[in-house]
């Protein structure tokens, strides 16, 4: 945890530096974010059924990276496909344990879950299907891309498919884009994004909506960093790591700047 708000910019930084020195300040990913995360996570169904299509399509196991706390997971698994799930966070790999365990009978069973780095990863076995949702490609810098691509060759099946979702962010008049959201506990929470046209990383951080936070006592602020990874960028990366995209496929854009793209490769 830091409480150095000053270190968020834009709009945000201006809203939590109103709150003081009440401000806990925490990145999205960790244990104080984990449940807000799997809050908001639940209710997010971008890209589920355009990404369970593409997986239908090549029967065999699935290995499902960053899986976080499952909002791709059970999906998966109601296919009746054998999931890896692979997670960093310790938070987050309790969650889905948790998740799994409340599962219909049979269903966890056919999950095997792995604290592990996308970048750097070495399993048992290989896979019909590789799967990277929910963006998570543009957590990783250049280097761990680098690491993720090789790693995703050793461990794809002649005839597989590796599916991974990115965002490209059009430039707009303004710079901060502050956006409501309602989580499955019903909680609401105000959404800002800080980005100006031509950064490489947009900063995103999550606070309690604005009517519903405490007069007096903390207030818990979630902050995260996601590199903006166009299609076509990440296109020539795959290729030059021995990954041929073959599809394309548009996702529903999440807001008027945001635009997904779930892309398609195999082993070149």
């Amino acid at each position: 945890m830091t409480t150095r708000t000053a270190t968020v910019p834009g709009l945000a930084g201006q809203v939590l530096a109103g709150y003081g020195d009440r401000v806990r300040l925490h990145d999205l990913y960790d244990e104080a974010g984990a449940s807000v995360y799997h809050d908001l996570a639940a209710v997010d169904t971008t890209e589920i059924r355009e990404l369970l299509r593409s997986v239908r399509a090549v029967p065999g196991p699935v290995l499902e990276l960053a899986a976080g706390s499952g909002r791709l997971t059970l999906p998966l698994l109601a296919l009746g496909r054998e999931v890896t799930a692979l997670e960093l966070e310790e938070s987050m790999v309790a969650l889905l344990r948790d998740r799994l365990a409340e599962a219909p009978a049979g269903i966890g069973a056919r999950c095997t879950v792995v604290q592990g780095d996308m970048s750097d990863f070495q399993l048992d076995g290989t896979f019909a299907v590789v799967v990277l949702g929910t963006t998570s490609v543009s957590l990783l810098d250049a280097e761990g891309r680098a690491g993720l691509y090789a790693a995703v060759r050793a461990h794809l099946r002649p005839g597989g498919r590796f599916l991974l979702s990115t965002v490209d962010v059009a430039g707009a008049d303004e710079d901060d884009l502050d956006l409501e959201a309602v989580g499955a506990s019903g909680r609401r929470y105000r959404m800002i994004e800080h980005w100006r046209a031509g950064q490489e990383v947009r900063r995103v951080t999550i606070l309690p909506a604005e009517r519903d936070t405490p007069q007096d006592g903390p207030v818990l602020a979630l902050t995260t960093s996601i590199r903006v990874l166009p299609p076509d960028d990440l296109v020539r990366e795959l290729a030059s790591a021995g990954l041929r995209v073959v599809a394309r496929h548009s996702l529903p854009a999440a807001s008027h700047r945001h635009t997904g793209v779930l892309l398609e490769a195999e082993a070149a």
